[in-house]
């Protein structure tokens, strides 16, 4: 190591470092610098080096930390740690942090931060104005709109700074607040409060109890984290894996392995139904051979459409854009699409045979109706494909299991087999008498 390091060399070096040389290349920041890295870290980096900070350190560093984001550390800590980093707080952050400790780590509860600038209704602008000022310099870390409470702590509106800043020194700030005021439920999850932020492009938002006191705001820089894990998580699901609970270079192998193998394993014995369908059909295999060269074209083609369907629904759930009760909506959809899509696979896979220069010589003298049974299973293969992965999510979330689950290897697992029955199904309505 060098003697001096630089917050950017630090940065670009962390994911490679052990816990020990991370404490190491810290401990060479300026103070300045230190304070910045440590306040960039991710919760779960945070947590780490704080545990291999000596216990004299460990309080300084702990303090630094706004009530929400220490609850995150001491939630991404071992839990035989827990009791110790909190006591590490000043007994009004500890108190803070207890409260939302008691919420789930997914609930907006879980996510606020409880302190943030309030103001009464009576107070005149300029009385306002001076409270702010000591508000800032005593508690809040972040100010982004001001809250009207009453006595009870119950939400009454809010007004943005330039408002406040903009009115006459002499009027009320109930004359110049906004009484509706978008909320957040305090255990919404934190899903849903993300299409919120999207929908209402806000800083910040409320967070408010059943009897609309409020506990706290929830900030978009908060909400960028959760949008990352969430789309992290789907897209871990999707690809036909368990979620990592972590950043991929700093999770355990054997960890590793374990979250993609259960995946793997089901998937595989799915696979086994595919062979067991073609060992039903290895007689009509044996009679016409031709049939076998086209099985992993119908049945990748009706896997592919299956997964995309799945994942543009399972996407337009994350974002909202469709619900439960949109299912028939979306069912109508994808027949039209399934068989659109499947019409044009099967005209390019027809012409692709019929044109072929030694069609006779590769499949046979009745290889026109060869053409017609691989068009004709194309068009079945993918409208069932398109039709299974578009409401695989629906039900999947109507069991009140997560709709990524539905992933794409999954989907294409399913549709392999159905392939299959409709392959051999349409051959042997089309060939039958002929080479069957």
């Amino acid at each position: 190591m060098q003697n001096e390091l630089s917050q950017t060399e630090l940065q670009d070096a962390w994911p490679l470092l052990l816990s020990s040389d991370r404490l190491e290349g810290f401990k060479l920041l300026a103070q300045a610098e230190a304070d910045d890295f440590f306040l960039s870290l991710k919760a779960r980096d945070q947590a780490e080096l704080l545990l291999v900070f000596p216990e004299g350190e460990r309080r300084l560093w702990m303090r630094l930390l706004a009530p929400d984001d220490a609850a995150d550390v001491i939630q991404e800590a071992p839990p035989a740690e827990h009791a110790g980093l909190l006591a590490l707080l000043d007994d009004t952050t500890r108190t803070e942090v207890a409260a939302l400790l008691s919420y789930a780590e997914d609930e907006a509860g879980g996510l606020m931060n409880p302190r943030y600038a309030r103001v009464r209704p009576e107070m005149s602008i300029n009385e306002a104005i001076s409270y702010l000022r000591r508000q800032a310099r005593e508690r809040l870390e972040t100010i982004y709109y001001v809250y009207v409470l009453d006595a009870q702590q119950h939400l009454l509106g809010v007004v943005s700074f330039r408002e406040l800043f903009a009115a006459p020194g002499e009027k009320k700030v109930q004359e110049i607040m906004h009484s509706e005021v978008v909320t957040v439920a305090e255990q919404m999850d934190q899903e849903a409060v993300s299409q919120l932020f999207a929908k209402h492009d806000l800083i910040a938002l409320p967070v408010v109890d059943a009897a609309g006191r409020m506990k706290g705001i929830v900030t978009v820089d908060d909400i960028v984290d959760v949008v990352q894990e969430e789309a992290t998580e789907d897209i871990h699901k999707i690809g036909g894996m368990e979620a990592l609970d972590g950043p991929y270079l700093q999770i355990d192998f054997a960890h590793m392995v374990k979250k993609r193998a259960g995946w793997l394993s089901a998937l595989f014995l799915g696979e086994m139904l595919t062979a067991t369908a073609m060992g039903y059909y290895e007689h009509e295999i044996e009679r016409a051979v031709v049939l076998a060269l086209f099985i992993p074209l119908i049945i990748s083609s009706g896997g592919n459409s299956g997964s995309q369907a799945s994942t543009l629904v399972i996407r337009a759930m994350a974002l909202g854009e469709v619900r439960l009760r949109d299912w028939w909506r979306v069912i109508r959809r994808e027949i039209f699409a399934g068989f659109a899509l499947g019409a044009i696979l099967g005209t390019i896979g027809l012409t692709r045979i019929l044109l072929w220069p030694t069609r006779a010589q590769v499949y046979g003298e009745h290889y026109a109706l060869v053409a017609l049974t691989v068009a004709a299973s194309l068009v079945g293969t993918v409208l069932f494909g398109t039709i299974a992965g578009s409401m695989l999510p629906f039900i999947l979330r109507r069991l009140g299991f997560d709709p990524a689950s539905a992933s794409a290897p999954f989907v294409a697992t399913l549709v392999d087999v159905s392939g299959l029955i409709i392959y051999f199904t349409v051959a042997s309505v089309i060939l039958r008498g002929i080479i069957l």
